[in-house]
């Protein structure tokens, strides 16, 4: 028991965040799928279904397996803490928020197929974890190499490949958190 006593709920956000799309992957492992596709995946639906707007912010906790779980949490659960260390458990959950429905609702109008899972949340992390060190008048080399690097490539393999990946996805999680990082860092520096 000592040692239960040690654990640190260091991280609320993401930890509960890779809790919930653990337990929305095993709901949907025992219901077939039914319950992922009914209610953690974005779609095309009609707008007069309740669930479609659930959905616009839902589709993050739901993923197609435990390959596509683990990967995107593996991200998730480096990144995530130092994040929500530094700018604090509601910003992190706000940013979560508006990615979800930013990359929601842009799949919903322009596609038909499903989206699901926390691409576009990592995606928002990656890049705002290049930001960390962001001073006035400066622009970190990281965040330069990581738009380069991974945006770069979600646009280069998005434009060649045919593959069940939403790299608009990737791409408008990573722009979420450029744009969100610069509006926080730009706050701090009123306040």
């Amino acid at each position: 028991m000592k040692f239960l006593k040690r654990i640190d709920y260091n991280a609320p956000v993401v930890l509960s965040f890779a809790i919930l799309s653990f337990i929305v992957l095993l709901l949907g492992e025992a219901t077939g799928g039914a319950s992922t596709l009914k209610f953690f995946c974005v779609y095309r639906s009609s707008l007069t279904d309740p669930f479609t707007y659930f959905r616009f912010f839902s589709h993050v906790l739901g993923h197609a397996d435990l390959q596509h779980y683990a990967s995107n949490m593996l991200l998730l659960l480096i990144l995530g803490p130092m994040l929500e260390e530094k700018y604090g458990s509601k910003i992190i959950l706000e940013m979560i928020v508006v990615t979800a429905f930013v990359t929601g609702i842009i799949n919903f109008i322009f596609f038909t197929n499903g989206l699901l899972g926390a691409s576009g949340i990592v995606f928002m992390m990656i890049v705002l974890s290049s930001m960390v060190s962001l001073k006035e008048g400066k622009i970190p080399l990281t965040l330069i190499i990581v738009v380069i690097i991974y945006l770069g490539q979600e646009i280069s393999v998005g434009l060649t490949t045919k593959d069940n990946i939403s790299h608009l996805t990737h791409i408008l999680g990573g722009v979420c958190g450029g744009i969100m990082g610069a509006m926080v860092f730009n706050k701090k520096k009123l306040v």
